[in-house]
Formats: C-alpha cells, structure tokens, sequence
C-alpha cells in the first residue's frame, strides 16, 4: 500500500470537529466520475420515490432508501474500491450527498473537487 493509502486510513479514523470540517474528506471519497455519477442517479431516484410515496402510494417509500443506497454503495465497490462513509458517518453522509447532488445539478462541483484536493495534500503535508 502507498503513502495514499496510508493517509486514507488514517482519515478514516479522523473524528472531524465539524461538517465543514468533513465535507473535503466526503468528496475526496467520491473522486471516481462514475461513483458521483452513481450517487447522483441513485439521489434523483430516491427523490422521485419520495414524491410518489406522496402522491400515488405510501409503498413507494419504501423504494427511497434502497434507490438512494444500492446506486451509491455500488459506486464505492466497483469503482471507487473504499468503504461508503456513511457507515462511519451517517448523517453527514447523507447531508454531505445532497450538497453534492446540489453542487452537481448547478454544475459546479468541479471547483468544490479542486478544493478538497488541495485541503487533502495540505492535510496529509501536516502529517
């Protein structure tokens, strides 16, 4: 394992003092196209499982959650190989993908991408 790796792990089992605080380490997570791609699908799923929950049948909120997770989860285990952070940190995670969703619909998450790089290499130069 590399020097990449290594830090990962470590951020891992980082306790974070805020969400502004975990929010670089959130999208550091989802660097692979695909996985946002994944995550993005799975959110705008779930949302529509939402409003017809509301509007046709209660049943179609039970389908949310599953949307929302199956498409996100396989994101992580067949592209981006690491463990979803919501298993850590689960309501963060969950705040975490909607501003990302948000971010992306606006099309601007590129520049929130940059800034969390440069916050990992400046968090991983302190290590």
């Amino acid at each position: 394992m590399g020097t990449g790796g290594q830090i990962e792990i470590m951020n891992r089992r980082r306790r974070f003092a805020s969400y502004e605080e975990f929010w670089p380490f959130y999208l550091r997570e989802h660097s692979d196209r695909i996985t946002r791609a994944l995550h993005f699908t799975g959110t705008n799923l779930a949302l529509a499982a939402l409003i017809a929950g509301i509007l046709v049948t209660p049943w179609w909120l039970a389908a949310a959650p599953l949307a929302g997770y199956l498409f996100a989860w396989a994101g992580h285990l067949f592209f981006e190989r690491n463990r979803p952070a919501t298993f850590a940190f689960p309501l963060w995670s969950l705040r975490a993908d909607f501003r990302m969703w948000r971010y992306m619909w606006r099309g601007r998450l590129g520049g929130e991408l940059q800034r969390a790089e440069t916050a990992g290499r400046t968090h991983a130069s302190r290590l």
